[in-house]
């Protein structure tokens, strides 16, 4: 055994061995300890980690953080977050941070670079579009500013509506920002359509809702029936009949759509959806409504209304429904109604939905238990364009209670 070791060969082999494993279990043990110092938050601690292994981006970057946001030295701050940009190019965070302090020092310049080498890093995430997209609509470079918020927009949802209103304060046209800002998706258009309609903008609303009906895609229904409320308290509503019949075969609801009847929904066979042109209803206290699939005239269901109030002005539901203005139409609706208690019953009322001007109070809709018709014929005022069908008491404020079945709604030109 003695002769083997005394091989010069493998003697050389065996040193050369020794001297590695030498070397890995130093670099190990430097690792290590830079590890274990690294997670404090003691400066010393930190810098003595970051001494045993210099080529650690991280903990540069936290050498940086640490010289920023606790010894408030943005000079320092940047040296460092400058080392851990150099070791790691490719994490935006780095650069993101190294902008921020180069800011506070107003090197416009740096922090630009710093910027746009985040961006080359994460070219698709949000939160650097946003800083880098900030800071050129600062520098008024809309164009490149515009190109980010697009990637902010895109990719972040929440973060939209903020984004698309301050493109607006730089450029307040509706064009450009559809163009430039706005993906071909519906989340986006539809966050700028709530924008617009904060703003009153009625052109504008309507350039984002004639773009977003054209991607034919599918979108929340509630999005329409703000819409559609938005153009009708603007006295649009022309505009918010075609957007009803616009968006009535992207989201399945062409059965909602008027016909020769102008009453939708008339005989209560779909879903009452709460919004735009089918019926509404509000919430009243001691009015219970439902759909009655064992009470109904000539389909399937019937409205029912079960009052038990101390006093009320109406039962909580109504449609309102486009017109021509001086023409002649046509109404009938039936009803049945049980144990109906109190002075004054229900009535269907028809009012200009603007200026209030009546129409039609039908008769009280006591006691039957067979279906009784209600009908009118009327001509609407040259002012005219959208009516609305309520069940009213008349008069309002006594004590009521009973049930009341309703149905066959039909309202038609002569």
């Amino acid at each position: 055994m003695a002769a083997t070791l005394r091989n010069p060969a493998k003697q050389l082999v065996l040193a050369c061995v020794l001297l590695l494993t030498c070397v890995h279990m130093t670099l190990s043990a430097r690792n290590f300890l830079a590890l274990y110092f690294g997670e404090s938050d003691n400066p010393s601690r930190l810098r003595f980690a970051a001494r045993l292994a210099p080529a650690n981006a991280e903990l540069q970057y936290r050498l940086g953080k640490y010289s920023a946001f606790v010894e408030n030295d943005p000079a320092t701050a940047i040296r460092f977050y400058q080392s851990a940009a150099r070791l790691n190019p490719y994490n935006a965070r780095y650069w993101l941070d190294l902008a921020s302090a180069q800011q506070i020092t107003e090197d416009s310049a740096g922090q630009q670079h710093s910027l746009e080498n985040a961006v080359r890093a994460n070219p698709t995430n949000p939160d650097v579009a946003w800083e880098a997209g900030n800071f050129f609509l600062v520098q008024g470079d809309l164009e490149r500013a515009f190109s980010l918020m697009r990637v902010v927009v895109e990719n972040q949802t929440n973060m939209a509506p903020l984004a698309l209103r301050l493109c607006w304060r730089s450029t307040p046209e509706v064009d450009t920002i559809l163009s430039k800002v706005v993906p071909s998706s519906p989340e986006p258009h539809l966050a700028f359509l709530d924008f617009l309609i904060q703003q009153k903008n009625i052109e504008g609303a309507n350039k984002v809702w004639q773009r977003l009906v054209s991607l034919h895609q599918a979108f929340e229904i509630r999005y329409v029936f703000e819409y559609v409320k938005f153009l009708i308290s603007e006295g649009q509503v022309d505009q918010a009949r075609g957007a009803w019949q616009q968006s009535a075969p992207l989201l399945g609801l062409s059965a909602y759509l008027p016909s020769t009847n102008l009453i939708v929904n008339g005989q209560f066979s779909q879903d009452v959806l709460n919004g735009a042109f089918d019926w509404n209803y509000q919430i009243q206290r001691g009015v219970a409504l439902a759909l009655d699939p064992v009470q109904f005239h000539s389909a399937q269901r019937s409205l029912s209304i079960t009052f038990d109030s101390a006093g009320l002005s109406d039962a909580g539901v109504y449609q309102i429904v486009p017109v021509e203005p001086n023409l002649q139409y046509e109404f009938t609706a039936y009803y049945k109604a049980d144990s109906m208690q109190g002075a004054g019953g229900p009535v269907i009322t028809i009012r200009d939905f603007y200026s209030s001007q009546t129409y039609f109070i039908g008769e009280e809709m006591k006691d039957t238990d067979i279906w009784k018709p209600v009908s009118t014929v009327f001509t609407t005022g040259p002012g005219s364009k959208l009516l609305v069908v309520r069940i009213e008491r008349v008069p309002s404020g006594n004590a009521i209670r009973g049930r009341l079945w309703v149905d066959d709604f039909e309202l038609t030109p002569k």
